[in-house]
């Protein structure tokens, strides 16, 4: 089963907490700049997802990838979607056209445009 984005906030946040008493609710809020009340109802699903700057500083405090993070709360990063806006149509095509491909072979078509292998 795939875990929500505030199932996985709170898991992974427990899991650092094991070794590190600095990760509980309130500690973490406090290091993004929400109020430990609304941490814990977005780990429990009663919130929504906070807005991208939140997420991309939780992502930094759990040590993890924000566009993962932002992917689980159905959003999209500001930069990504400003891509997206310059050629919507080109970008939804190849997104639809690699769906549904293996990573291997997502990873070798970014490696062939970021290395310019035509």
């Amino acid at each position: 089963m795939t875990k929500t984005f505030g199932e996985y906030v709170r898991s992974r946040r427990e899991e650092l907490r094991l070794t590190d008493p600095s990760y509980s609710v309130r500690q973490v809020a406090y290091r993004i700049g929400v109020q430990p009340a609304y941490l814990s109802s977005v780990e429990r699903g009663l919130q929504s997802p906070p807005s991208e700057e939140k997420i991309r500083l939780l992502a930094r405090e759990l040590n993890e990838d924000p566009d993962v993070l932002l992917a689980m709360a159905g959003k999209v990063s500001a930069d990504l979607l400003e891509v997206i806006r310059t050629r919507p149509k080109l970008f939804a095509r190849l997104i639809r056209e690699l769906k549904h491909q293996p990573d291997r072979t997502i990873d070798h078509v970014t490696r062939q445009v970021r290395d310019g292998d035509w």
